[in-house]
């Protein structure tokens, strides 16, 4: 039987640790979620009110904790019409929102207490999963209202 036996020397193993590295780092880029590079936001554990309460003001958006209202909503296994385009919202602002199709998740809604150029109330909600947002706008009721994303 042949065998060959490869010497270990210093240019190999510095190549060897080279190559390692290279491929850790490429293994922690792939396996991180982009908005966790550009956001501490995005790290904190929104299960509870004071996470919901932080991860809005890291965008800038002060709310009033005592006007949140909570309800279990289904996502559509199939996003069309204005609900696709409210999915390319999310989409847009970093969130992986087609990938909870056809789950359950809890909504957030709060009242924005710091929107300016607006008379009436404006809201921001949040869609849960677990201890990560999901989703989310910021938006008016009003009659001629807006919705745009909270980034």
């Amino acid at each position: 039987m042949l065998t060959k036996c490869l010497k270990l020397t210093k240019t190999r193993a510095v190549a060897l640790l080279l190559m390692l590295g290279v491929m850790l780092a490429a293994a922690v880029v792939l396996c991180s979620s982009p908005r966790s590079i550009f956001s501490t936001g995005d790290m904190l554990d929104v299960s509870q009110l004071n996470g919901r309460e932080k991860y809005l003001a890291s965008y800038g958006w002060v709310i009033d904790p005592a006007s949140e209202t909570e309800r279990t909503v289904l996502l559509p296994k199939k996003f069309e019409g204005t609900v696709r385009d409210y999915a390319d919202m999310q989409t847009d602002q970093g969130y992986d929102f087609a990938f909870y199709s056809g789950l359950e998740c809890r909504q957030f809604t709060y009242e924005v207490t710091n929107y300016d150029g607006c008379d009436g109330t404006v809201y921001a909600v949040l869609y849960v999963k677990g201890t990560r947002v999901i989703g989310g706008d910021i938006h008016s009721a009003e009659i001629n209202g807006f919705m745009h994303g909270i980034r």
